[in-house]
Order: C-alpha cells, then sequence, then structure tokens
C-alpha cells in the first residue's frame, strides 16, 4: 500500500482510509502516521502454540485511536462490530459428560496395508467409496509459506505419489489411487453429482476439475494462476469446492481472501461475498458474512443453502446457495473458538456433523478449555445432541469430516496423527470378532515393505498408519485365552492322573474288593466315564446334542469304548502342554 499523499484529492483519501480499516479488521496491523503500512498474515494450519502471528496488536493502542479519528474526521461510518457476550462459566467436562455417545469407532478401518501421510479432505464418490486427500510426505511449517503467502519450497517439486486414494467401505482396502507428480500442498477434496473430483491446492493457489477416479492424470478445468495468489481471477490458499446439481460450483477462498465465490459451471464468476473478520475467538452472534478462514463448504439441498466452517470464529455460516443472502449460524460453547469442517445429512430432519480443533489464543499457550471431538448439531434446534472420538477419547488434529446420506457412517481426516477414521452408528454397529483382532494384530507383525510407485498407479508408498485395538477388547481377548490355556492344562492334568490311576488298579488282584471299589470311584470323577469323550457325539455325523437326550433325560453313554484310543489322544496332547 502505498504512503498517503496530500496533494491526492480528498476521494482518493478516503479510498486510503477505507483500505486502512479493511486491513485491521482483517488482521490487525500497525499504523503509522495516517499512512498505513500492513503485513500480510501467513496462516499455518498445523497446530502450534500461537494461532497468529506475535506481537500483533488487534485494534488497541494509540494507532488505533489515531485511525478511528481519522475515519471520523473524513465522515467515515464508525464499525458496527458486536461486543462479544459473556458467555456463563461451563464446565466443558462436565457438559461433554451429559452428551452421548452415538457412534462406534472402528479399530481395524482402514487395512493396515494403506500408509497416509497428513490426511487433509475426506468424500465419497457415486460408487459410495471413501475417498482421501493426502499430502504423502509434506508438512505445512511456519516457513512454508512467505508474508505474502506465496510458496517457499517450490524446489521441491510436486509430491512423487499418490495422493488421492479410493478405499472400499467395508475393509478400507485400497481400490484405486491417482494424483502422482501434480499437487505441492493438498487440502480440500469433494466429488460431485457426476463423480468429478474437485480438489484445492493451497501452495499453487489453485482449483481443479479432475474426470472421474483422476482418468487420464490431466484436469478438466483449472481456476487461479499457479504459484500466484491474488484477489482478480485468482485465489489465496483456496480451501474447499462445494458443487450443486446443476453443476454450479462453489470455492471457498479461504486463508487470505476470506470469501466465497460462485462459479457457472464453464467457471465463470457469478457471485462473491465475504469478508476478512481475524478476531481471534468466537462470538455468540458474530457479523453476517464476515469469515476468520472458511475452511470448508457442505450443500443442505432441501433448504438450497451452502453452509461453510467459519473456522476461526468457531462457527458454521450458512446462505442461500442461489444468491448468498445469510440464512444462519450454528455455534456452541462446547466447540469452542475453531471450527475446522463439518458435513451435512437429512437423518434426524437434518444434522450437522462437526469436527472443532485444538484452541490456542493470540500469543497465548493451549488451555484445555475445550475439547476435540466430533460433534452432531440438530439443525433445526441448533442443539449438540451427541459426540464422537476415537475409542470414545479426543482427536488431536482433525481437519475434515465427511458423514454418509443416512447418517450410519462418519469418516474424519487428521493431519497428525496421519489417519483416516471411520465411525459406525450403533443401531448398526457390529462387535469386533476375535478373528479380526488375530489378523489385525498379525498384519501388524509383518515388516513393511516399500513399494515401486512406477510399476502401477495402484501401488502405493506413504507413511504408515497404525491402528490399535481398544483396551475393552485387548481384556476379552487376554480373558479368553487364559480361560483356554486352563482348560487345557486341567484337561492334561486329568488325564494323567486317571491313567497312572488305570496302571495302579490293573496291578491288584482281580478277587480283591479294593479293585472294584478303586474302580468305581474311577469311573464316577470323570463326566464322561472311562472311555474317551470324543465317542459320545463321533459315532455319527457330526455332534448332535439332541442325540444325547431321550424323552426321559439323558441316554447312558458308550460304555465299550477303547482306552487306546484315550490313551494316544493323551499323549498327542501332551507334546503341545
Amino acid at each position: 500500500m502505498s504512503r498517503f499523499n496530500k496533494k491526492n484529492d480528498i476521494s482518493n483519501y478516503n479510498n486510503c482510509v477505507r483500505s486502512c480499516y479493511n486491513y485491521l479488521a482483517l488482521i490487525g496491523v500497525l499504523l503509522c502516521c495516517g499512512c498505513p503500512l500492513t503485513a500480510s498474515i501467513a496462516v499455518t494450519e498445523n497446530v502450534d502454540n500461537q494461532r497468529y502471528l506475535q506481537n500483533v496488536a488487534i485494534a488497541s493502542g494509540s494507532n488505533s485511536d489515531r485511525l478511528h479519528q481519522m475515519l471520523k474526521g473524513v465522515g467515515a461510518a464508525e464499525p458496527n462490530w458486536p461486543q462479544r457476550a459473556k458467555q456463563e462459566v461451563t464446565d466443558v467436562k462436565t457438559e461433554m459428560a451429559k452428551l452421548n455417545t452415538t457412534y462406534v469407532y472402528q479399530n481395524a478401518w482402514p487395512a493396515n496395508n494403506v500408509k497416509l501421510g497428513a490426511v487433509t479432505a475426506v468424500s465419497f464418490d457415486k460408487a459410495g467409496n471413501v475417498v482421501v486427500f493426502h499430502r504423502v510426505d509434506r508438512i505445512w511449517s511456519q516457513t512454508t509459506f512467505n508474508n505474502s503467502n506465496v510458496y517457499q519450497e517450490r524446489s521441491k517439486g510436486p509430491i512423487r505419489e499418490n495422493t488421492v486414494l479410493g478405499l472400499e467401505p467395508e475393509s478400507g482396502k485400497v481400490l484405486y489411487s491417482w494424483g502422482k507428480n501434480f499437487f505441492y500442498m493438498p487440502h480440500g477434496l469433494s466429488i460431485d453429482p457426476e463423480d468429478n473430483v474437485w480438489v484445492t491446492d493451497v501452495a499453487l493457489h489453485q482449483v481443479f476439475k479432475f474426470p472421474p477416479r483422476g482418468a487420464g492424470g490431466k484436469p478438466l478445468l483449472t481456476l487461479g494462476s499457479a504459484f500466484h495468489p491474488g484477489i482478480k481471477n485468482k485465489f489465496c490458499k483456496p480451501t474447499a469446492v462445494a458443487v450443486l446439481n446443476n453443476a454450479d460450483f462453489f470455492v471457498a477462498d479461504g486463508y487470505c481472501n476470506a470469501r466465497i465465490i460462485k462459479y457457472s459451471k464453464h467457471g465463470e464468476q457469478i457471485l462473491v461475498w465475504g469478508q476478512n473478520s481475524f478476531a481471534g475467538f468466537s462470538y455468540d452472534v458474530a457479523p453476517p458474512n464476515f469469515f476468520a478462514i472458511p475452511h470448508a463448504l457442505t450443500l443442505v439441498p432441501e433448504l438450497e443453502l451452502l453452509c461453510a466452517a467459519d473456522r476461526e470464529n468457531g462457527r458454521v455460516q450458512c446462505f442461500y446457495s442461489n444468491n448468498g443472502t445469510f440464512h444462519s449460524q450454528y455455534h456452541n460453547p462446547l466447540i469452542g473458538d475453531r471450527l475446522f469442517s463439518m458435513a451435512y445429512t437429512p437423518a434426524a430432519g437434518g444434522e450437522l456433523v462437526i469436527v472443532n480443533g485444538p484452541t490456542a489464543e493470540l500469543g497465548v499457550a493451549p488451555t484445555d478449555s475445550n475439547l476435540v471431538y466430533g460433534f452432531v448439531m440438530n439443525m433445526r434446534t441448533k442443539q449438540l445432541i451427541s459426540k464422537f472420538g476415537p475409542n470414545n477419547l479426543q482427536f488431536e488434529n482433525p481437519h475434515d469430516v465427511a458423514v454418509t446420506e443416512d447418517g450410519n457412517c462418519i469418516y474424519v481426516a487428521e493431519l497428525n496423527p496421519m489417519r483416516i477414521h471411520k465411525f459406525v452408528h450403533k443401531s448398526i454397529s457390529k462387535p469386533m470378532s476375535l478373528s479380526a483382532l488375530k489378523t489385525n494384530s498379525s498384519a501388524k507383525s509383518e515388516p513393511a515393505t516399500a513399494t515401486n510407485m512406477s510399476e502401477t498407479i495402484n501401488n502405493i508408498d506413504q507413511t504408515q498408519t497404525a491402528h490399535h485395538p481398544s483396551g475393552k477388547a485387548i481384556m476379552v481377548a487376554s480373558m479368553m485365552l487364559l480361560f483356554a490355556g486352563s482348560t487345557f492344562a486341567l484337561a492334561l492334568i486329568m488325564a494323567r492322573r486317571r491313567k497312572r490311576g488305570n496302571q495302579a488298579i490293573s496291578s491288584m488282584p482281580p478277587s480283591d474288593l479294593v479293585y472294584r471299589q478303586l474302580a468305581a470311584s474311577n469311573q464316577s470323577c470323570l463326566p464322561f466315564g472311562t472311555h474317551n469323550r470324543r465317542h459320545a457325539w463321533e459315532k455319527t455325523e457330526g455332534f448332535k446334542l439332541g442325540g444325547l437326550l431321550d424323552r426321559n433325560g439323558f441316554e447312558k453313554l458308550d460304555q465299550n469304548a477303547s482306552d487306546e484310543e484315550q490313551e494316544q489322544e493323551t499323549t498327542s496332547l501332551s507334546q503341545y502342554a
């Protein structure tokens, strides 16, 4: 921004002043002598100890007062910012404990051979497969962009491995993959009704439309200028795309411009709205159309709404999709000041599935004032009705969320740890079997091997994600194994004692009364007598409990079984003791 020149006419002066105030509302700036000098904020999405740049005063001090005096001197309108509402003191942990947990975490999903980097987005293709967008080995740090939001790591080249994976919804196995040697810093992904894939890259400052499953590897439509952030015909770190049934689409533009743009299916701009409001905390009733990073988009077809995750204002804003007019907003103190993503499901009359994030105020270390979970909010009442998290615990850095249309399955993309999570509604959830746990454990014990990415598009080579069974599952498995081992040992001891007793009895004179008493006593201490208990059911095709019963109760078991077979079984059992 150029220094104000007194020789300019009053209209230029007014324009300069308005620009000053816009920049102040955007990031909080240091002002100098009627000439605003601004430093742009390079926002990172990795969770650090601070949400914004250090030592940046927001609307405070003599510079702010000077700006307000200058605005009054030229007749400019006073900003109509609402005061932050005084919220009642909320015991977050107590209130969170009151929320139901209606979704069950799927520990064994996806399959353990799926290797992921930081997962930034998740959606569904037309076949119902789960499609994820991840960064492989790329990390967004404080040095990734300069203060002008220009990407600083172009020398690394594009990511050399596939960044888009299609996962089978039941097993989580990789069905297809694509997107290598193209993207630099993946962010948003959505799939339209025609199965086209829309993605955003914050390093490239571009939006792309790819054919279904990325066929051919080349985009059908490209918007924005590669590596050049801007405003007119450009983006600055665009975050997300949402596509209407008529193929018109919306772009959240995103980290810097804080606006939403509507385009025709041919990529022609129709509408644009939104202003930047880096307030640093959430409002109970924040100004409509102001964003502090519109981070994700979702459609509510029944109401013809487009909803945006206003990340740093901790709320969801919804607008009429035909003209961008503000409709409503959704916020809850339990969500906190940061709301990263939301997805809509028409289930139960219309619900928003929301993921928040760790909170850190400007220049202050994070506090435990909010808990990082997924939430289900009723759109009619604006009330939270349930929560969810991995093994009923917190997330660390959730970034995106997707929910099936029937509301039965939820998927959460997480930056760090680098994971994709699956949750199933309790009404359809099936308990995890012991065999599934064994399969999962054996898969983990096998050493990971490198994959040659040049052989086939379906070969994946990314940072591995480990999944751990819950403590309850481990306890149940351990008890079952302990019971089986104890039963086995008891059977072996009884078999050995029986064999020794038979040998002692056989050495006595047959006419001795003691022989008969010992024989009778030995026969009565075993549940199935002196014969091998297999014979009770292996005489026929298989074991049938009904075969052991007659009309009067239990039948007498076969007393003509051979001791040789019993001794042979005892010997074979002792080999595994």
